[in-house]
């Protein structure tokens, strides 16, 4: 069957794409004499006409400023070098914080099943205390604040609270190393840390003073330490030199000066994922993340006042800095910290039901978990609240479509979305008005012209090649930290190809205009001469029953290169040659001969970073006999174990 002929795993009903924002999006515009007889022609303007574009997405979302200005693009040729908004003024909290009702705002629970909420009226109450407390610190625009923190709501409020001030974020879950944490905020000079007393991972209670009195000692800029009571009283008392945030607060304090910054002044330091060293310090800007993050929640995940979003992240990911933008649109977000499977896999179902989610957002790793666990939702839950299910964190597999619509809700816009910290969003992502197809991100982004280039650099349709992006857009970064020169900036996404933004994505555009995504362009293999996305061959083996993970990384190998595969099992089950064949077999039969991996081996686990993505670079390296150089970026580095006893592989 060609792409031409793919019949959709959903299409949205004529009311649905009536009613969604994205068709009011489009009905505002018309009013503008600006008419689009497609999500594809509006596409299409978005990205010609990109400053009258961002323009009337500020307008549609009313952005609060104290001041827009008449530029909208200067530099417009320049990649970097473009500059959004040259002339505003606006504070990001505000924004955010432009609801401040008696309707609910944020509700936490944990893995113990505590449930806290408060609601617009209260956060913003909270927040005015911490950025009082925050401003007589001496914490003033530029500063950075930093936060190792779980996914709670005390977080959003250190959050909004130094944004108000026109400070900076920059924040880490407390599951990350004492030198992960150190390679992290060692490197943005922060005047104040907010922490918590410990937490709860998989049913087990985590204290944080050894390791916090371990990081704070080493950070000679930080002027206050304040802890949070997380899990109890009397663990707060070993942090040293610690001020508990009830007592930091000032609590006479009930309004908020939002201080006033330029659209491209920084907002959150984010960082890279540092498996290949220090990681690099990102720095978004507060306007572009703020339009960026309004036309993704708004049109492309069609969240309204009226909705309830949950996305399972920690304060480590950049999802948890997308889902709080979610407030500016005076959403509920459901706040959950801990392991989604504890106490039993469907805990996050539970959730979803308990609570009345309607956008359920998490990893495409959690979803195959799920399926192997044999959960499925749609025989012991309702779920009748949830309008979409958004995954990203690395691709979702087509067999994973097919899971979501057979075993979880038929009636659901499942959006497999794509970009990352570099961004902080989306390249390709959802669409409340086209249908899902399966294996497909759904669309390209608006007002990103995002493309796929062959080695020569031309654009191709129906061809696997690099994801990138021709035209600036607002939530580029404004730079790296202490990369006075820009050349590190440069060199990240602007040395493969002239004025072209390269992602690292190896993709393909469909004949839906749809984006395909077949891994990162470092982890492409590459067996004589052609190659090979890892997401292809994971797709594969995870059919077998008998795994429940792998991992496929290049190897030299006879002045060629050979594929290995290495296999994580289940419980009990040993790899033979036997179970070798019939991974072989299926994927020699749905894919192609030079997809076969040349060895496989099993291994009892699989490094990933913190925040939950699979490490082929890092293993690379191991079984080259190479050392990693930043083992603190991993969640499980003893992993890594697995793969040394591997190294002469033959």
């Amino acid at each position: 069957m060609s792409q031409t002929q793919l019949t959709p795993l959903w299409q949205p009903s004529q009311q649905r794409i009536d009613n969604s924002q994205m068709a009011a999006f489009m009905r505002f515009l018309a009013k503008q004499g600006l008419s689009f007889s497609s999500y594809d022609d509006l596409y299409q303007w978005s990205t010609e006409e990109s400053p009258a574009f961002w323009a009337s997405v500020w307008d549609y979302f009313d952005v609060i400023a104290s001041q827009r200005g008449n530029q909208i693009l200067a530099n417009p040729t320049q990649m970097p070098g473009a500059s959004w908004f040259p002339q505003a003024r606006l504070n990001f909290a505000e924004n955010l914080l432009r609801h401040r009702d008696e309707r609910t705002a944020l509700v936490f629970v944990n893995e113990l099943g505590e449930r806290q909420s408060i609601s617009y009226a209260e956060l913003y109450s909270r927040t005015a205390q911490l950025a009082s407390a925050l401003k007589q610190q001496g914490v003033v625009a530029g500063d950075r604040v930093a936060g190792l923190m779980p996914n709670c709501i005390e977080t959003i409020v250190a959050m909004l609270a130094t944004a108000s001030l026109g400070a900076v974020w920059s924040s880490c879950s407390p599951d990350f190393g004492v030198q992960g944490v150190l390679d992290r905020f060692g490197q943005i000079e922060a005047k104040v840390m907010i922490t918590v007393d410990g937490y709860y991972y998989n049913g087990k209670r985590l204290p944080l003073a050894e390791k916090v009195n371990a990081i704070a000692g080493k950070l000679d800029t930080l002027e206050a330490l304040v802890v949070c009571d997380f899990i109890g009283e009397d663990a707060a008392l070993d942090i040293a030199s610690a001020i508990r945030w009830s007592d930091y607060l000032d609590s006479s304090a009930s309004e908020i000066e939002f201080v006033q910054r330029a659209f491209n002044d920084p907002l959150y330091i984010m960082f890279s994922s540092g498996t290949t060293g220090v990681p690099k310090c990102i720095v978004h800007g507060i306007g572009g993340t703020l339009l960026q993050h309004l036309k993704e929640h708004g049109l492309h995940t069609d969240l309204t006042a009226e909705d309830n979003l949950f996305y399972f992240t920690t304060c480590g990911w950049m999802m948890w800095n997308w889902m709080v933008s979610g407030l500016a649109l005076g959403a509920q977000l459901t706040l959950f910290d801990g392991s989604p499977f504890y106490p039993e896999p469907k805990r996050m179902m539970d959730l979803i039901d308990d609570e009345a989610i309607t956008i359920f957002g998490t990893s495409a790793k959690y979803l195959s978990a799920l399926e192997k666990a044999g959960v499925k939702p749609r025989q012991s839950h309702s779920l009748t609240s949830v309008k979409a299910i958004l995954t990203t964190g690395s691709v979702l597999p087509p067999e994973s479509f097919d899971y979501v619509y057979r075993d979880i809700k038929e009636d659901v816009c499942l959006s497999s979305i794509s970009g990352g910290t570099d961004i902080i969003s989306c390249f390709a992502l959802g669409n409340p008005i086209l249908p899902v197809y399966r294996g497909q991100l759904q669309c390209r982004g608006l007002g990103l012209a995002v493309n796929i280039y062959n080695d020569a650099g031309e654009p191709v349709r129906s061809e696997k090649g690099e994801l990138v992006c021709e035209k600036p857009f607002p939530s580029m970064p404004i730079g790296f930290w202490n990369d006075n020169d820009g050349s590190r900036y440069q060199s990240a996404y602007f040395d493969r190809f002239t004025n072209i933004w390269a992602h690292g994505d190896y993709a393909e555009l469909t004949a839906e205009n749809g984006v395909i995504i077949y891994g990162r362009s470092d982890a492409v293999l590459n067996p004589g001469g052609v190659r090979i996305g890892t997401a292809e061959i994971y797709r594969q083996v995870e059919k077998v029953e008998a795994v429940l993970e792998s991992i496929a990384v290049g190897q030299h190998w006879q002045d060629d290169e050979r594929v290995v595969l290495f296999v994580k099992l289940r419980e009990g089950v040993q790899l033979d040659d036997s179970l070798r064949d019939e991974i072989r077999k299926t994927i020699r039969a749905n894919a192609t001969p030079r997809h076969v991996p040349a060895v496989i081996e099993q291994v009892a686990d699989i490094p990933r970073t913190i925040s939950g993505k699979i490490t082929e670079l890092a293993v690379r390296q191991v079984i080259h006999g190479e050392p990693v150089k930043n083992t603190d970026a991993l969640a499980n580095p003893e992993a890594l174990d697995n793969f040394r006893d591997l190294a002469a592989l033959r």
